[in-house]
């Protein structure tokens, strides 16, 4: 386990050193800041680099066309259309006062 500090992990990257530092910053190369320092692990770069083989943008764009890359497709749709008169009358219920209704007097004479 071979630790690195920012600009070989740039070299390893082939990246420049502050696209990794922004990268690691935002959680996506994995990387830890010592102090002032950033420290990265070979063994977890390569990794990193190993997790993007499986969806590279290649691989998106020239596909085959039985594979469904989006998946909200087959998603159920909610809401829809919905008239301005219909939203105030469900508007005007929503905001109505619950008032009990009045007892009505049940004396006999």
């Amino acid at each position: 386990m071979r630790t690195l500090n920012l600009s070989e992990a740039a070299q390893f990257l082939k990246l420049h050193p502050e696209e990794v530092r922004r990268r690691a910053k935002a959680g996506v190369i994995p990387g830890a800041k010592l102090g002032k320092r950033w420290a990265f692990i070979e063994d977890d770069l390569a990794d990193h680099i190993r997790s993007l083989y499986a969806c590279t943008r290649q691989a998106l764009q020239v596909g085959h066309g039985e594979k469904q890359l989006c998946h909200s497709v087959n998603v159920v749709k909610r809401g829809g259309l919905v008239s301005p008169h219909q939203a105030a009358s469900e508007l005007d219920a929503l905001l109505q006062l619950k008032i009990k209704p009045r007892r009505k007097n049940s004396t006999i004479s």
